[in-house]
């Protein structure tokens, strides 16, 4: 996909317990930050119509509701999440369900994602929940699916970006969470990448949320990491 500024590439998790807190931090943040991720916990606190809002107000929003159903349930709300405005919308990288969410979008602006393995998920987890798969060996086949679904990118770990940015060509987003600047708590997450290290790997857009949303100053937080975005950009050039 055609580079960007960092500030195109910087997604904002507002992973916050309610929409007053939300519509706070996005005025704290004001122009530095362009694009935000709202989650489970926003949306299950009024955070569907404030995404509409958001979008309507000229920003980007990333809807990460990770949809995996029968094949008519998915292509139904995804038909109806193509009419809010927003620019992003996770499906977990099921072929089917990918296939549904294509069928349904199509037409539409709004880009899909193939969610592959859950940063907070390592080897071992995926063995618990009963995959035979490495997380690397299972997000390389995720994405290759995703690819040949026609969806519009990638959910994956920066540590998993370059190989999946090497299959999947310059076309399709590749979307990383589990952004940690250097020294940061990890916290739940388990495979983590600095910024720079992300950009440089191939990753498109890189999520943030509490290494911004919990720090004492959001706007300077998300300026260090769009600063460190934007030297790796500078360097790939």
């Amino acid at each position: 996909m055609p580079m960007t500024a960092a500030r195109d590439r910087l997604i904002v998790g507002l992973d916050l317990p309610n929409v007053a807190d939300a519509e706070a931090m996005v005025e704290r943040l004001g122009d530095t930050v362009s694009f935000y991720k709202i989650g489970y916990q926003l949306v299950f606190g009024g955070g569907l119509e404030f995404a509409r809002d958001l979008a309507a107000s000229g920003k980007r929003v990333f809807l990460d509701m990770k949809l995996l159903d029968i094949d008519n349930t998915v292509a139904r709300g995804v038909e109806n999440i193509a009419n809010m405005g927003v620019s992003m919308l996770t499906i977990h990288a099921y072929p089917k369900a990918m296939a549904a969410a294509v069928g349904a979008a199509r037409g539409s602006d709004l880009c899909l994602l193939g969610v592959t393995v859950l940063t907070s998920m390592d080897d071992a987890d995926l063995s618990d929940a009963g995959y035979r798969d490495t997380a690397a060996a299972l997000v390389e086949r995720r994405a290759r699916q995703a690819r040949d679904a026609g969806m519009g990118g990638i959910v994956c770990s920066a540590a998993e970006a370059a190989a999946v940015r090497a299959m999947a060509g310059p076309g399709m987003a590749v979307v990383t969470p589990g952004i940690r600047p250097a020294g940061a708590a990890a916290g739940d997450q388990k495979r983590v990448v600095t910024p720079g290290d992300a950009i440089r790997a191939g990753a498109s857009h890189l999520v943030v949320a509490r290494p911004i949303v919990a720090a004492d100053d959001p706007k300077a937080a998300a300026q260090a990491i769009l600063d460190e975005m934007e030297a790796a950009l500078r360097a790939a050039v």
